[in-house]
């Protein structure tokens, strides 16, 4: 098809203190999404730095050459002015939401869109020793902001270790018939393994787990609770400092508890129904695990998503929800017509 030259409404007389932004573009199509990425923030909250990073959007009409960037950085440190300082547990969220309304308001649009992503430290004692160590944990926040209201999101990504439940079983399977090659019964063998870790190959394991609200929403969703649900799902917590028995306390807990990629996914959106009973069925839930492996060179992915009535129906039931709303949808639903 042959592009002709389109020729731009009639421009406003150019002068010293001339808005360029606002002058009609040369093409007069709306963009999806104007903005800044990687905007990088070292937020103080009591004792703890959080590095934290964020994009931000808008969409752009048509009639509007371009966004004014300079006031999303003016935003993002006004924001953080009146959400964060004095606030304590960090909430991603509650940052992400009032940099979207700001953002909205001042660039005029019909939508904001902020993402923020922030590296922050927990300090918690290792599982023999008690010795302290202090871990590196991602806190993710986001919302969509419109004229009527906000959509929200907060998640967290945690690392752990999983052990292999199909290769334990081969592994398993061979130590039961050389043990039964050298005159043990049974039942022996049965006592053996039950005592006995067995073997298997492991991975680092990466659980990234969201829950996003609705406008109507109120309640505050705990990062700590959906951190524990994450580091839980999976078939042993890592630490960064270890003595020798937190060492072999990992193993044997890791090697106890062999989970699939996709069985880390299933215990995250147990978790979730589990411990958010409270909150609205029409909350959206995302669920993904990332495994390293060892003894192949790809990694391998699970995940789901719903909208949290969907997957309590189908934890309750047993059957297969019909549909499983994609992240996308769920925050179409709370746009204009217009924008769905």
């Amino acid at each position: 098809m042959e592009l002709t030259h389109l020729t731009p409404p009639p421009a406003a007389p150019k002068g010293a203190g001339e808005d360029v932004q606002a002058r009609p573009p040369l093409v007069p199509v709306g963009l999806s999404r104007v903005g800044v990425t990687g905007v990088e923030k070292v937020v103080r909250i009591g004792d703890e730095l959080y590095f934290a990073r964020l994009d931000c959007y808008v969409d752009l009409s048509h009639t509007q050459k371009g966004a004014h960037m300079s006031r999303f950085d003016e935003v993002v440190n006004e924001a953080i002015g009146e959400v964060v300082l004095g606030e304590s547990p960090f909430r991603a969220e509650t940052l992400a939401q009032h940099i979207a309304e700001l953002v909205r308001s001042r660039q005029r649009a019909e939508r904001a869109e902020v993402t923020i992503a922030a590296r922050y430290p927990e300090h918690k004692p290792a599982p023999a020793s008690g010795v302290q160590t202090q871990e590196i944990y991602t806190l993710y926040g986001r919302a969509v902001a419109f004229e009527h209201g906000t959509r929200r999101i907060v998640g967290v990504s945690a690392t752990g270790i999983t052990a292999c439940p199909c290769a334990q079983e081969l592994v398993a399977g061979r130590a039961r018939e050389r043990l039964s090659a050298d005159g043990f019964s049974a039942e022996e063998i049965d006592r053996v393994l039950e005592h006995v870790p067995v073997a298997t190959h492991n991975q680092r394991g990466l659980a990234t787990l969201n829950i996003g609200c609705i406008e109507e929403c109120v309640a505050e969703i705990d990062a700590a609770t959906l951190l524990e649900i994450a580091e839980s799902s999976m078939s042993s917590e890592i630490y960064e400092l270890m003595k020798r028995s937190d060492e072999a306390e990992v193993v044997e807990k890791a090697h106890r508890h062999p989970r699939f990629v996709e069985d880390c996914v299933r215990e995250m959106i147990a978790g979730v129904v589990r411990s958010f009973g409270e909150l609205d069925g029409a909350s959206f839930v995302s669920a993904r695990q990332e495994n390293l492996e060892t003894i192949h060179q790809h990694n391998v992915v699970a995940e789901r998503h719903g909208l949290l009535a969907e997957l309590r129906e189908e934890i309750e039931s047993g059957v297969p929800s019909p549909r499983q709303t994609s992240l996308e949808r769920w925050l179409a639903a709370g746009a204009p017509d217009g924008y769905r």
